[in-house]
């Protein structure tokens, strides 16, 4: 007879039954002339855009799973993720939170499907079989799954016209007006005769538009800056924006010029994130906002935990 445990072990400190990540897949050929302009910075252009949206999501593992099989013992996650956007009105001057959706899944490895007893506080989570043997490949399919609901979310206010800033790089290629928003960086991805403008950005301007990728995964980047660095070093206050291939030229220009100038107004302060200026205020509030949704840590974990002893 199988068994389901929530495992001894704080999820915070990731599993008794761990592999390493896999590498992420090279991200194929930079084409430095996709403007075909002189590679000097450019001042953003704030063009009116009247409604801004900023799209994110934020994710929790909530316990560690063990299914007592004749085989041996599978591994498995409870995670919960939450998504939502903040709607910034210029004209209105006020922003608010829309939207907000919390997700909850149970993952068991192996092609194994948890099942889960009644939670109390209306804790419902969707039970998912994962066929990869491998542990970490439960926390990229929860992580996978709430990718998708953020694109689906960028997809659909995109097409509402409002001019959408997706944290992270972008899920879907697809030809809706969108942008997406990286934070940090793993590397340059400019060849070396052109990674020196990066440094000599002032804040409120743009690299020209190069494309990383090829065929259907193609996509338009650029570098900008928020905040003039201070002491900082020379890529202090940078980020990576990204738009689909998918899209007309000159409205990815566009896109880029506006980023410029619309994103250093909502740069975060170091005194209050210490993220800052690249966690933008609207994304910080919005990722409080979910986590709140999400439920305190511990009263789930121990929800979890009576529940599957209560069952057992």
């Amino acid at each position: 007879m199988t068994r389901l445990h929530v495992e001894g072990w704080a999820p915070e400190y990731g599993s008794s039954i761990e592999t390493d990540e896999a590498l992420s897949p090279a991200e194929g050929s930079v084409d430095v002339t996709a403007e075909d302009r002189p590679w000097e910075p450019i001042a953003g252009i704030d063009d009116g855009i009247p409604v801004v949206a900023f799209v994110d999501g934020v994710r929790r593992i909530d316990a560690r799973l063990v299914l007592d099989a004749a085989a041996g013992p599978v591994a498995g996650i409870c995670g919960s993720y939450g998504v939502g956007a903040v709607i910034w009105r210029r004209d209105e001057r006020r922003s608010t939170i829309e939207r907000p959706m919390v997700h909850r899944m149970a993952i068991l490895s192996g092609g194994h499907a948890p099942s889960l007893p009644d939670l109390p506080m209306g804790i419902s989570y969707r039970s998912v079989a994962e066929s990869d043997d491998d542990p970490a490949a439960l926390v990229r399919a929860f992580h996978d799954a709430m990718r998708r609901a953020e694109a689906e979310l960028a997809e659909d206010l995109g097409r509402s016209g409002y001019f959408v800033v997706a944290d992270g790089p972008l899920y879907e290629y697809t030809d809706v007006p969108k942008m997406g928003y990286v934070k940090s960086h793993r590397r340059s991805y400019l060849p070396d005769t052109h990674a020196a403008i990066v440094g000599v950005l002032d804040a409120g301007h743009r690299t020209p538009l190069f494309t990383i990728g090829e065929a259907r995964f193609r996509r338009y980047s650029w570098y900008l800056r928020l905040a003039d660095r201070a002491r900082g070093h020379s890529w202090s206050g940078i980020v990576r924006c990204e738009a689909s291939a998918a899209l007309d030229l000159t409205a990815v220009v566009t896109i880029a010029d506006r980023s410029a100038a619309l994103l250093p107004l909502v740069g975060s302060e170091a005194h209050v994130d210490p993220r800052a200026p690249q966690n933008l205020v609207p994304i910080a509030a919005l990722e409080r906002d979910l986590r709140h949704r999400l439920g305190d840590a511990g009263l789930v974990l121990r929800a979890l935990r009576s529940a599957t002893e209560a069952a057992a």
